[in-house]
């Protein structure tokens, strides 16, 4: 691997992170000496908010009366991930060899302007993650070809597994009841993508919540959006109503790196958790490489610079395969002699396309060497965003960090207990004030 001094920041060699890996204001940090703690991340299979207050989960008690996950479980990640990640009602479709926890090393500073933060993480597959399901050229349509080990069509043989590696974090401020003691489980519910009772298409887009938001699935969403005690996923209250709950600031930031969408171009997105999962303000770095109107990819890889204009499934591993206009893309050409078996990126990432409120975390950039990501974020304090927590000197957060590992998403992901980071105060993770 060529060692360039934006791989050198990423990676604490020589212990300078420069300017360009992290912010506008030039910052040297040593992160020798900032604190590593420790996480260990654990496999949650179906367990969702509903069944964690129900008969079959012995601490439904304390869950339900607003206890902590921890009360419990302090100390149990790593058993309760191996677990979990076995067959059982919990995991219907258990995959074979898959690791029940992952370890995360992470780390915070911050300055008068910036939060940092360092995370470290070995990964299940020996190869960095970062390529992305593709569409595929059968000789007449390009088509959605590859997916996430746990859909149906991949565990059937029918398609392989290819997704891309990601990191997230969840931050609450205090302002979503039960967070800092359960953490991302009031996010996950009955109803959602690959969880128990998942909803259909046709049932959703009945619903007049989901209708409202042009929604054809259940993603992540918060009990506050529900009008029952169960927060059953079709019972949603009115958009008025929930407007009201995100002007009082009862959402959870939620912001993503991922491997092939985002780290391309040096950063991450931004959203957030209430009604369902939410981006922010703005566009993101990434769209959709596929024209609803022509049903034509938008680019190609330039074979000027990648040797070819398509991919074959074989060099999935072997080069980036994210599409930058400018960079390793060229707008598609229709006549370049496609024939079946090709492949093009379903989405193409570009800096330019980041704006407003979603392109707050400007500076992410992550390398993996040996097995480990090394992922260095950069997010901005003092945001004033309706849709961003913002994180400010002298207050304690609540987070929930999350690794997305071996052609995985939705559940298949491993996640922490809420952990607390403090910015010049005490915290389990308590920040380092840079000189």
């Amino acid at each position: 691997m060529k060692v360039t001094k934006l791989t050198q920041a990423v990676l604490g060699i020589g212990a300078i992170v420069s300017a360009p890996a992290l912010a506008a204001d030039p910052a040297t940090i040593d992160w020798k000496g900032v604190p590593t703690r420790t996480l260990t991340l654990l496999y949650p299979a179906q367990s969702t908010f509903q069944w964690l207050r129900g008969s079959s989960h012995p601490g439904a008690q304390v869950v339900d009366t607003g206890g902590a996950c921890l009360t419990c479980h302090n100390g149990q990640e790593a058993k309760l991930g191996a677990k979990l990640v076995g067959a059982s009602p919990l995991e219907p479709t258990p995959i074979a060899g898959k690791n029940g926890t992952v370890r995360l090393n992470v780390q915070v500073a911050y300055d008068s302007d910036t939060a940092y933060f360092r995370f470290q993480w070995q990964t299940q597959a020996k190869h960095p993650g970062e390529a992305y399901p593709t569409l595929r050229f059968d000789g007449k349509e390009w088509k959605n070809y590859g997916n996430q080990r746990l859909a149906g069509a991949v565990r059937k043989g029918e398609q392989p597994p290819i997704y891309e590696d990601r990191l997230s974090m969840m931050i609450d401020d205090g302002g979503v009841p039960g967070f800092a003691n359960q953490g991302c489980w009031l996010t996950c519910h009955n109803g959602s993508r690959d969880a128990p009772k998942q909803a259909t298409t046709a049932e959703v887009k009945a619903n007049p919540l989901l209708a409202a938001l042009k929604r054809a699935d259940v993603r992540k969403y918060l009990p506050s959006t529900r009008t029952d005690a169960a927060a059953s996923w079709d019972q949603g209250k009115s958009l008025e109503e929930i407007a009201k709950v995100k002007a009082a600031g009862g959402f959870l930031d939620l912001i993503q790196w991922r491997a092939h969408r985002s780290n391309p171009v040096g950063m991450a997105d931004d959203g957030y958790v209430l009604e369902y999962r939410n981006f922010d303000a703005g566009s993101n770095p990434f769209a959709s490489n596929l024209d609803g109107k022509t049903g034509q990819p938008r680019y190609m890889y330039d074979a000027a610079k990648v040797g070819k204009n398509a991919l074959a499934l074989d060099d999935l591993r072997k080069i980036q395969t994210a599409m930058v206009p400018d960079q390793n893309a060229v707008p598609f050409d229709p006549n370049a002699g496609w024939k079946e078996g090709d492949l093009l990126s379903q989405y193409y990432v570009s800096r330019a396309l980041a704006k407003g409120s979603a392109a707050d975390n400007k500076q992410v950039s992550g390398v993996w060497k040996d097995g480990t990501w090394t992922v260095v974020w950069a997010r901005p304090l003092n945001l004033s965003n309706p849709d961003d927590k913002a994180l400010q000197d002298g207050k304690v957060y609540s987070f929930g960090f999350a690794v997305h590992d071996d052609n995985m998403t939705s559940r298949g992901h491993h996640i922490s207990f809420p952990v607390t980071v403090g910015f010049g105060t005490k915290a389990d993770i308590q920040a380092t004030r840079l000189k």
